[in-house]
């Protein structure tokens, strides 16, 4: 595409999508990423903004001839950024010679990316690559003609045949392979500290349902000194995720998927049900709740001070770092009640942007990101599974090891709300604003307005 296609296609960019990304940037926290608040990859010294460096991250040539390779990420946070390291690394000891600017954008747990991408590309100075969910979270992008087709030059056969099908796809909303997945997430896990539970009589695998969450919530506040769930309301993310699990819980993958087609009306007490009942999860959140980031909670069960955990399986990561704290032993997980046999997915790609400023580079780095190579370093650290199907599990552990049976074996795996695959980036963005609503006032009645409005 010529640079005058690619203003053109960046001026509309502006007018259709960029508000919407601005309002996601003002709420959501991009999650299975950093719980920080600060950094926006802006202001270096280093021409890590993109803007003045003199290695060629500006979108010129500089010293390096054009082979010079920014990133931008969200990566910022212990094992995230521990993964994000050993990817690096993997791609430095193949491509020795590519000099890489590694530009986080992390602001609060993420959210600033969508900004910055979308500032850059609209000033037709992108990146080299970003991170970014693949499915609907790429079609302000691919709408507009502003990912390159990396069919032939990333997505050869023997990639084809190795990533999974719902994968793949998910990488080509657009019709083009745009996107190489490096990870699968799970969403729907529920952690928690073996002690705790132990301590209040609580046995998290007879947990049935989401009622029966809430009546174990309710014995662990009335038989311990620890808080039930720690969960955050800093940022909206968190609760709209346990949301789309309740109603999973409560009603079926089939009933979630006629919602994110839009069907909002017909599936109305569902989706108030599942209201009401994360309002009355919000009673047993810490005080704090709105102050903290998720991976700082997450101390909290660490430390023995709370018993459950909603969370993406990147926490898992967390649990790895931490010291004497062992799974099975000090703590597991079971799927979200009842969502035994699904497996909610959470996936992050890195995508090949038009008007490249390192094009040899980028492409040599979406090819690595496919390997088998690159993904068996990154995933066991970062606590996900690999899309491809012929990555050893040999160095991913027990926990990672059962989740990808759990995979294997699951019956369902739905793409998310919360995390950008499941709706258009117009309709997250409302839902975002109606979560963060609900943080502050859990209105039942003005969030299903905010859900049906949102569709």
């Amino acid at each position: 595409m010529s640079r005058d296609n690619t203003d053109d296609a960046a001026d509309r960019l502006s007018r259709r999508h960029y508000v919407a990304g601005a309002g996601t940037l003002a709420t959501v926290g991009i999650a299975g990423c950093s719980g920080g608040d600060g950094g926006d990859g802006s202001d270096g010294d280093d021409g890590s903004d993109g803007s003045d460096g003199d290695d060629g991250s500006d979108g010129s040539d500089g010293d390096d001839g054009g082979s010079g390779l920014e990133i931008v990420h969200w990566w910022t946070a212990g094992g995230e950024e521990e993964a994000y390291n050993a990817l690096l690394d993997g791609f430095s000891e193949e491509y020795p010679d590519v000099e890489i600017t590694d530009n986080p954008a992390p602001g609060g747990a993420g959210s600033a990316i969508d900004t910055v991408i979308q500032n850059r590309v609209i000033d037709g100075d992108p990146p080299s690559t970003f991170q970014i969910w693949p499915g609907q979270a790429l079609t302000p992008y691919t709408d507009e003609d502003l990912l390159e087709d990396i069919g032939d030059s990333v997505w050869d056969d023997e990639m084809r045949d190795a990533y999974r099908g719902g994968i793949r796809d998910l990488s080509q909303p657009g019709g083009n392979l745009v996107a190489v997945p490096i990870n699968i997430h799970r969403l729907n896990n529920l952690f928690y500290n073996v002690s705790v539970v132990e301590d209040a009589g609580v046995d998290p695998s007879d947990i049935e349902d989401p009622a029966g969450l809430l009546d174990a919530f309710e014995t662990v506040d009335a038989e311990t000194d620890a808080t039930p769930l720690v969960h955050q309301t800093q940022t909206p993310w968190s609760s709209l995720q346990l949301w789309e699990n309740i109603f999973i819980g409560q009603q079926s993958v089939d009933d979630y998927q006629t919602l994110i087609d839009g069907d909002v009306s017909g599936l109305e007490d569902g989706i108030r049900s599942a209201l009401e009942l994360l309002a009355d999860y919000l009673e047993y959140i810490p005080e704090d709740a709105g102050s903290i980031s998720w991976d700082q909670g997450n101390d909290d069960l660490i430390a023995g001070d709370a018993a459950f955990l909603h969370q993406g399986d990147w926490a898992a990561g967390q649990y790895g770092g931490a010291d004497d704290f062992e799974f099975g032993d000090d703590w597991d997980m079971v799927p979200f009640p009842g969502t035994e046999g699904v497996y909610h997915s959470v996936i992050d790609s890195f995508v090949y942007p038009t008007n490249n400023p390192s094009p040899e580079a980028t492409e040599q780095f979406l090819n690595y990101a496919g390997t088998v190579d690159a993904q068996e370093r990154f995933n066991p650290i970062k606590g996900s599974i690999p899309p491809r199907t012929d990555v050893p599990m040999d160095e991913f552990g027990d926990f990672l090891t059962r989740q990808f049976e759990d995979f294997q074996d699951s019956d369902d795996q739905p793409p998310t709300i919360a995390h950008g695959t499941a709706v258009a980036p117009g309709i997250h963005s409302a839902l975002d604003e109606t979560f963060s609503n609900f943080n502050g006032d859990p209105d039942v009645d003005a969030a299903y307005e905010g859900i049906r409005d949102a569709f």
